[in-house]
């Protein structure tokens, strides 16, 4: 037994209340070391030897770790426990917080001391069924102003030019979403996410001038209104982006802060002269966001005015408008305890509000309960990338990071993910596939790894995001061509692909399993690159089996327990597959089937 591999402690993600009378144990343990995990547990209070065995159940396994876990009821919310672990010689050792031991008192006992309500991860009742659609508003739709005093008279690109620059301008608006509210419903979304859509001089919004003002170029703060409430009559859902790690240039605080110095009661809402060599670099002479951007210097969250001013921001369009809930921009950057009193600002008041970072990386710290209820998973998106599109990665190494990523979090956290293949601030997916990969010409099955990849985003757990226009073939390489103007005319979509994406999202409608559950890898075939997964919600299972490879065959598998003696359909084709003691089904290349024994 590798003692060196065995972890555990008493955080999270590693122990985690699920609801008021429940906790989630989990243990990580050298790859093929344990064959056994029991979960030795009583109420703290209680004295030694009354504890009661739980087998854990294998879920997990990275390229170094298994994890085990299991589901425990606390009655009185407490919970003191300890493992005993069995390896494959069948040696045992005793595992607690002090100690691995041949001895069950030497190794002593971890604690759980209380069930708190107040710390539990809360999401709203929505966010498992989500599928979300993201819309660059200057691009997706311009639509026709009643108001001719309102009208767009900038100069525009004309929307067939799908070369766009980074100051171009298009003139997407909201009434141009409201037109195509039917689109969306006929595609299945059910959550609109937009980008900044407050008032700002550029065509992305992330340098805001008004966060109480939507920008006349998109419309009205009456528009949105509008845009809300037919989007909620047709059952669709609106989240709008907030910048909170830093304003525009020509916001009023900054415009102050420069104009009168310290004479200004805005002085310490940035970061004036903090980094000199920074600020010598850059000419401006404070912290911006990125990299020299002087048109977006940075908010010093951390001055109570500061957050109360952005807090009321957050509220005023949760109260006024009925929006949905926020995207918050640059979320990393900005410190933890802001993030704390919004969520304990926006929940007890709308505790249906969904709260989801930008985070391009490991995401742990903010997702704990107490800050968002997720974030934009971009570590998944890598390794969909790495698999599907550029095919650097193996399926064994595929299914050992999903594995990674799912242990790396709570099941709430997992629940609230944003899983996009690409947004706003990334090359197209498209794109990324037909870069080809072991040394394949370039192009080689790019639609086809496409659609895998899809199949797999709106089949796995968290909340698909769909980049507006990856549903109908849009191609780009990153900003500013990832944000080409959204392709309207038919005969220029590819309508193989809007039929897949239709399919697959009405499937995760009306399958359970596809929203909640439990999420576990069935099976690696290596040689035939090949995974397949399985969801499950009460008694119904989902099996998921992906074909990464440009050859045909056959898998075959020993069915899961749950399907003995059961009838497969797969959901896809609606071909059936008679009982039978193992899995035979053909799979095409880079196909895909959606097996359920569910009539």
């Amino acid at each position: 037994m590798h003692l060196e591999a065995i972890y555990h402690s008493n955080d999270i993600p590693y122990v985690f209340a699920v609801d008021r009378s429940s906790i989630k144990i989990r243990i990580r343990v050298k790859k093929n070391d344990i064959v056994r995990c029991i979960l030795m547990c009583s109420d703290r209070y209680d004295s030694p030897g009354k504890e009661l065995p739980i087998e854990l159940t294998h879920c997990a396994a990275t390229q170094l770790f298994d994890y085990y876990e299991g589901l425990v009821t606390v009655p009185t919310k407490r919970l003191r426990y300890q493992f005993l672990l069995t390896d494959t010689a069948g040696k045992e050792l005793w595992y607690g917080e002090r100690a691995l031991s041949a001895s069950r008192v030497g190794a002593g006992y971890f604690q759980f001391p209380y069930l708190c309500d107040a710390d539990l991860h809360v999401l709203p009742s929505w966010l498992a069924d989500a599928v979300i659609y993201q819309i660059f508003p200057d691009r997706f739709r311009k639509g026709e102003c009643m108001d001719a005093s309102a009208r767009d008279t900038r100069e525009l690109n004309d929307w067939s030019d799908d070369n766009p620059k980074e100051y171009s301008m298009y003139g997407g608006n909201l009434q141009g979403i409201i037109e195509k509210l039917p689109y969306l419903v006929d595609l299945g979304v059910n959550t609109i996410y937009m980008t900044p859509i407050f008032a700002s001089h550029s065509n992305h919004k992330y340098d805001t001038i008004d966060y109480y003002k939507i920008d006349p170029v998109f419309g009205t703060n009456e528009t949105l209104k509008q845009l809300v409430d037919l989007a909620h009559a047709c059952g669709i859902r609106v989240l709008l982006d907030a910048v909170f790690n830093h304003t525009g240039d020509d916001f009023y605080a900054f415009q102050e802060a420069q104009e009168l110095g310290e004479q200004s009661a805005y002085r310490n809402w940035y970061h004036f002269n903090e980094t000199p060599a920074l600020a010598d670099d850059n000419n401006t002479g404070y912290e911006t966001f990125g990299t020299n951007v002087s048109t977006m210097p940075k908010l010093r969250t951390a001055n109570p005015d500061v957050s109360a001013y952005f807090i009321d921001v957050a509220l005023y369009w949760l109260k006024e408008f009925g929006i949905d809930g926020w995207r918050l921009d640059v979320a990393n950057e900005v410190d933890h305890q802001f993030w704390r009193a919004l969520r304990q600002a926006v929940k007890p008041l709308y505790p249906e509000a969904a709260l989801i970072g930008e985070i391009m990386h490991y995401s742990g710290a903010w997702l704990r309960g107490d800050q968002f209820d997720g974030v934009m998973n971009y570590w998944l998106r890598d390794v969909m990338l790495d698999f599907f599109a550029a095919k650097s990665i193996s399926a064994s190494t595929f299914a050992g990071q999903l594995d990674e990523i799912q242990m790396s979090y709570t099941d709430q956290a997992n629940t609230a993910m944003m899983q996009l293949l690409g947004s706003h601030d990334t090359l197209r997916f498209l794109t990324a596939c037909s870069r080809g990969g072991w040394g394949w010409q370039s192009g080689e099955s790019t639609l086809e790894r496409m659609k895998l990849a899809v199949g797999f985003q709106l089949t796995y757990s968290g909340m698909p995001m769909i980049y507006y226009g990856d549903e109908v073939g849009m191609t780009g390489k990153s900003d500013p061509e990832c944000r080409k103007p959204m392709v309207w005319q038919e005969d220029k979509q590819n309508k193989p692909l809007l039929a897949h994406y239709k399919k697959l999202i009405r499937l995760r409608h009306e399958y359970a399993p596809l929203r909640s559950g439990t999420t576990r890898v069935w099976f690696v075939d290596e040689i035939h690159n090949t995974v397949g997964f399985l969801r499950s919600h009460g008694d119904v299972t989902i099996g998921i089996v992906l074909n990464n490879s440009p050859t045909p065959w056959t898998v075959a598998q020993p069915l899961p327990q749950q399907w003995q003696g059961s009838t497969l359909h797969d959901l896809l084709t609606d071909k059936q597959y008679p009982e039978s003691p193992s899995l035979s089904i053909p799979l095409q290349a880079y196909g895909m089937v959606i097996l359920t024994n569910q009539q």
